[in-house]
């Protein structure tokens, strides 16, 4: 399974984005500012939007789904237990992941935005696509909902993930990283030779690699275990 991006031009206004490369089998962290593209990238890959010119063309992926930033833009039923089963899911399955017990007959629109944002993640999640995109999967989630979205994350063995976020706390192991900056995307490179490369490297892992450390990837616990090695 692959996703080749082949010369991507797309404009809107006086913003443009540009962007070439392959996302292979693995997760990809997508980075960069509020503003940088990412979202609009996402919404390329997933093809909602086309291209000026240029092509995404995908190789081997039988299935495709997009998380949105938003999570009130993918609710279609009037229940918690309806909406799950819109995805083809098991409600008790997903109520038990997103830590929505007996949430079930709710109205989706009477979760706050996190528990909205949980129900989502799950449903994305546990359809286990071949090809998943996460625009901004940590919005909206305090940190014990971010650290176990990471690991639902690494739990997918399988497949192609993109993550398009710029969290700079909570992150999970990643294989390859990438960078947005004004509408123009950058392949860092595979983890961990690209973490040195990569711009927006959140602040322990910027400081971990001043102190002369070399961490295997990009979580905290990453950076703290490099940090012990070179300190004995």
């Amino acid at each position: 399974m692959r996703v080749d991006l082949e010369d991507l031009l797309f404009s809107r206004g006086p913003f443009s984005l540009r962007g070439s490369g392959t996302f292979e089998e693995g997760v990809h962290l997508v980075s960069g500012p509020v503003g940088s593209g990412k979202s609009t990238l996402a919404l390329l890959l997933a093809k909602l939007l086309l291209p000026e010119s240029g092509a995404v063309r995908q190789h081997n992926v039988s299935s495709a789904l997009l998380l949105l930033q938003f999570p009130e833009h993918q609710i279609t039923c009037p229940t918690v237990a309806e909406e799950i089963r819109s995805w083809g899911l098991a409600p008790e399955d997903v109520l038990a992941q997103a830590d929505l017990l007996r949430r079930g007959d709710d109205d989706p629109f009477h979760l706050s935005r996190g528990e909205l944002k949980r129900l989502v993640l799950a449903c994305t999640l546990m359809r286990n696509p071949d090809l998943l995109m996460l625009d901004e999967p940590f919005s909206s989630l305090d940190c014990t909902a971010k650290r176990k979205a990471c690991r639902m994350i690494e739990e997918r063995k399988e497949g192609i993930t993109i993550i398009f976020s710029h969290e700079r706390a909570v992150l999970p192991r990643v294989d390859a990283l990438w960078e947005m900056e004004a509408g123009s995307l950058t392949a860092c490179g595979s983890v961990p030779g690209a973490i040195p490369r990569w711009r927006h490297a959140p602040p322990y892992l910027r400081y971990a690699l001043d102190e002369g450390a070399r961490p295997e990837n990009i979580r905290l616990a990453d950076a703290r275990e490099a940090l012990c090695r070179i300190r004995g």
